[in-house]
């Protein structure tokens, strides 16, 4: 049985988002096709660690505690659209191979900052204060069977333009 706590996996992945996104940022000028590698990885593991939360995590917790459409989960749910608004703002300039995209990185990364640090220091442990081993084991295996083309799209229809001239 895994006795890693929702903290702990959940900050594990937090970490290892942050590395992908800071490869990209770090290889955008100077090699863009291994950058949008970086940034497609990025963005499907974003997309599933969302998924994960609002639809295995946090159901989980409004079923322990009550708190259905208030509270913590509330906003976090809130701050992921907005996330999500600015992971596409993001996506958009890479679809078209433009590494000017500080401005938006900016907003995604100050974002992702704030919430990351909400779910870790209050969200996660008051999970894992809420629910059983056994809860969070299923957890666990729940996450593990999400299918990936739930999450995995990215960057699918950027080819590029062909001219017959």
């Amino acid at each position: 049985m895994n006795h890693e706590t929702i903290t702990q996996y959940y900050e594990t992945d937090h970490d290892r988002l942050d590395e992908l996104f800071n490869k990209f940022q770090e290889l955008k000028y100077t090699d863009y096709a291994k950058a949008k590698e970086y940034f497609k990885e990025f963005k499907s593991g974003l997309q599933r660690h969302i998924i994960w939360e609002e639809e295995i995590l946090f159901p989980l917790f409004e079923r322990k505690t009550g708190l259905i459409d208030q509270g913590s989960t509330h906003v976090m749910r809130a701050e992921h659209r907005m996330i999500g608004k600015y992971l596409e703002a993001v996506h958009e300039k890479v679809k078209v191979r433009n590494p000017e995209s500080d401005e938006e990185e900016q907003l995604l990364l100050n974002a992702l900052s704030l919430h990351n640090h909400k779910e870790e220091s209050v969200l996660y442990p008051a999970i894992d204060h809420a629910v059983s081993d056994a809860e969070r084991g299923s957890v666990f295996s729940t996450m593990k069977q999400l299918p990936d083309e739930r999450f995995s799209c990215c960057c699918t229809h950027d080819t590029v333009k062909q001219t017959t001239d």
